[in-house]
């Protein structure tokens, strides 16, 4: 199922969010089971016909669970990839960009199509873009902006992905923004209300793994719309392992102290790609998954995939080591426990131990 449904099931969608319905099933939903969460959103508020960019953010580089609503195959594909084949798949026109390699369509025909019509805008105005090429922000948005109005013209239905945008309009005070950096943000904003692209098929969609990245005053615009794209969940990651190892179960059983349930319970914070990498190493070099290094591993990947940000530290010294601080240890202790039973919703996102309030109130802890 694509976005670009019918519009039975647009107006169904659109009643809904203005009467804030709250049926168990409708049209719209039953045409969207098959979405991750994040999609259904996006097509949600897509089909309110006020929002047309959204901004994808989170665990944008992660695979993404993809499944045939016909035949119930399930996949795990690329973000870009699920927007091009999946959400997008019935526009006539799909434009994918980024500062590195530019300008790029999925075929041969839209390729043609565009040159001809930068060809045409060069004649007319006496530019150099269908032979230069240009791959700068304010330079391209400038283009499409130009393609896009021509072909919405002629009801074409169009969707454009710009990938790693905190490139294109990055956070930065206001008097630090170059001429084209102001050029790439007035365009993405104009684009966003425009009424021609308001009344016509057309998406944007901006891809960064964090919003403070971005440009604060597009992102805070009523005009976008951010769209998290979360970390899987354990029912996710085990849907995975079953799928990664559907025809491998026994080999994986030969090389590991673990289950798939206990494997999906013990990786959280992991998505599916550092999952993937896990199992193959498993699987295809025949490295025995224990608890213990399923540990490391995770710590390993963890701290990969936050840039050196964060380190763990493993102390030589435990609990019993320190004086003082009775209701925090107990707490700790506690919080060890519950891990181990794997019941990780009753853990709060961080604690705070404070020194200097030790004599009255020892112990206290901020979830958020």
């Amino acid at each position: 199922m694509y976005l670009v449904l019918s519009e039975s099931v647009k107006e169904t969608a659109t009643h809904e969010n203005n009467m804030g319905d709250s049926k168990q099933t409708s049209e719209f939903d039953q045409y969207t089971a098959h979405y991750p969460e994040w999609a259904r959103i996006l097509a949600r508020k897509y089909f309110t016909k006020t929002l047309i960019q959204f901004i994808l953010h989170g665990n944008v580089r992660d695979l993404v669970r993809h499944e045939d609503p016909e035949s119930g195959e399930v996949d795990y594909v690329g973000l870009t990839h699920f927007l091009v084949n999946e959400l997008f798949a019935a526009r006539d026109i799909v434009v994918l960009y980024d500062r590195a390699a530019g300008i790029h369509f999925l075929d041969t025909e839209t390729q043609k199509d565009f040159n001809r019509a930068v060809s045409g805008h060069d004649s007319l105005f006496g530019t150099e873009f269908a032979r230069k090429r240009p791959r700068n922000p304010s330079q391209v948005l400038s283009i499409l902006d130009n393609y896009f109005r021509l072909r919405l013209s002629s009801r074409k239905r169009i969707a454009c992905i710009i990938d790693y945008a905190e490139t294109i309009i990055p956070m930065a005070e206001a008097s630090m923004y170059s001429a084209e950096d102001r050029s790439a943000l007035v365009n993405l904003q104009r684009w966003a209300h425009d009424p021609l692209f308001l009344e016509h098929d057309f998406t944007i969609c901006l891809i960064t793994e964090n919003l403070s990245d971005l440009n604060q005053q597009h992102v805070q615009s009523p005009w976008t719309a951010e769209i998290n794209i979360p970390l899987p969940e354990k029912e996710d990651r085990l849907a995975f392992a079953k799928w990664s190892t559907k025809d491998s179960i026994s080999l994986f059983e030969q090389h590991s102290d673990l289950g798939l349930e206990e494997f999906s319970q013990n990786t959280p914070g992991l998505g599916y790609t550092q999952l993937q990498t896990i199992l193959a190493d498993t699987l295809e070099n025949k490295t025995y998954l224990s608890f213990d290094h399923l540990s490391k591993l995770k710590k390993s990947l963890i701290e990969e995939s936050a840039f050196g940000m964060l380190e763990f530290v493993e102390s030589d010294s435990g609990l019993d080591d320190l004086a003082g601080h009775a209701e925090a240890k107990t707490h700790l202790r506690q919080a060890a426990s519950a891990l181990k039973q794997g019941m990780h919703e009753v853990m709060p996102m961080g604690y705070l131990v404070s020194r200097r309030a030790a004599r009255s109130t020892p112990f206290s802890y901020l979830g958020w």
